[in-house]
C-alpha cells in the first residue's frame, strides 16, 4: 500500500518562497538600503532647497513623482536583475522540479517586490512631511500608496520579463539603459511641464508618465494626461503578456 503525498497548500507555498527570498534580499543589505534610500535623497538634495512653503501642492506633486521613482527602481532591479541572477544558480532549477505550482514562487517573488516597494516609499513620506510644505489627509496618504504599488505593475511586468529573457550580464546593463530615460522621461526627476513641447508628447506615451500622472491624481486630484493614462493600461498589457511569454520560452527551453 502506497500513501500518496498531497501537495502542500498554495497559500502556505507562496509564504515559504515570499519568506525565502524576503530573507536572500536581506542577506545583501546594501541593496535594500539603496533602492530605499536614494529617491529619499533625491528628494532631500533637489527639492527641499528649493521648497519655499508657498505651493505645498507642488511639494506634494515633487514627494508622489519621486515615490513612483522608488517603486520603478525596485521593481526593474529586484526583478530584472534578480530573476536573471537566480535562473544562473542550481537552486532555480531544483525549485521548478518540485510537486509546487510555479505561480506559487512567482507569487511570492511579486510579494517580496511589493514589500520592498513600500519599504521604497516611506523615506520619502518621512522626508516630505519633515522638510517640506507637503501636507494631506491619512486616508489620502495611504489611497496614494496603494496608487504608486498600482502604478508600478508595467514595470514589475518589465523587470520579469528581463529577468526571463537575458542572462544577468546583459540584464544588468539592458536595466540600466531603460531605467534613466524611463524615469526622466516620464517626469519622475523634473516635473513635465518644464519639458519643450515634443518632450510632452513623448513622455506622454511612456508608462512611466501615466504612472506618474495617477499617483498625483490620487494624491493632489490634478487631472492626469488622458493619452498618458491610456497608455499606461497598453504598456501594462503588453508588458504582462511580454512576461508570460518570457517566462514560458525559458521554462520550454529548460524542461521540455
Amino acid at each position: 500500500m502506497t500513501t500518496a503525498t498531497l501537495p502542500v497548500g498554495t497559500g502556505a507555498t507562496v509564504l515559504a518562497h515570499y519568506r525565502y527570498l524576503l530573507l536572500e534580499q536581506l542577506r545583501i543589505p546594501i541593496a535594500v538600503l539603496s533602492s530605499a534610500t536614494f529617491p529619499a535623497l533625491s528628494l532631500l538634495f533637489f527639492v527641499v532647497p528649493f521648497d519655499t512653503g508657498a505651493d505645498p501642492a507642488a511639494s506634494a506633486t515633487a514627494v508622489a513623482q519621486l515615490c513612483v521613482f522608488g517603486v520603478l527602481t525596485g521593481f526593474l532591479f529586484t526583478f530584472g536583475i534578480g530573476v536573471a541572477d537566480d535562473r544562473e544558480k542550481p537552486w532555480d532549477p531544483y525549485l521548478r522540479t518540485l510537486p509546487a505550482p510555479a505561480t506559487a514562487r512567482i507569487a511570492g517573488r511579486l510579494l517580496v517586490g511589493l514589500t520592498f516597494g513600500v519599504v521604497s516609499i516611506i523615506p520619502v513620506l518621512a522626508v516630505g512631511a519633515l522638510f517640506t510644505s507637503a501636507s494631506a489627509p491619512v486616508g489620502t496618504i495611504l489611497l496614494g500608496v496603494v496608487a504608486v504599488l498600482v502604478a508600478g505593475i508595467p514595470f514589475l511586468f518589465a523587470g520579469l520579463a528581463i529577468g526571463y529573457s537575458l542572462p544577468t550580464k546583459a540584464a544588468v546593463p539592458v536595466t540600466q539603459l531603460i531605467f534613466l530615460p524611463i524615469a526622466f522621461g516620464g517626469g519622475l526627476l523634473l516635473p513635465p511641464d518644464l519639458f519643450p513641447g515634443w518632450l510632452q508628447v513623448v513622455s506622454s506615451l511612456l508608462p512611466s508618465r501615466g504612472a506618474r500622472d495617477l499617483v498625483v491624481w490620487t494624491v493632489s486630484g490634478a487631472t492626469p494626461s488622458t493619452l498618458a493614462v491610456v497608455m499606461f493600461v497598453v504598456w501594462t498589457v503588453v508588458l504582462g503578456g511580454l512576461a508570460v511569454w518570457a517566462y514560458r520560452r525559458d521554462e520550454g527551453r529548460r524542461y521540455r
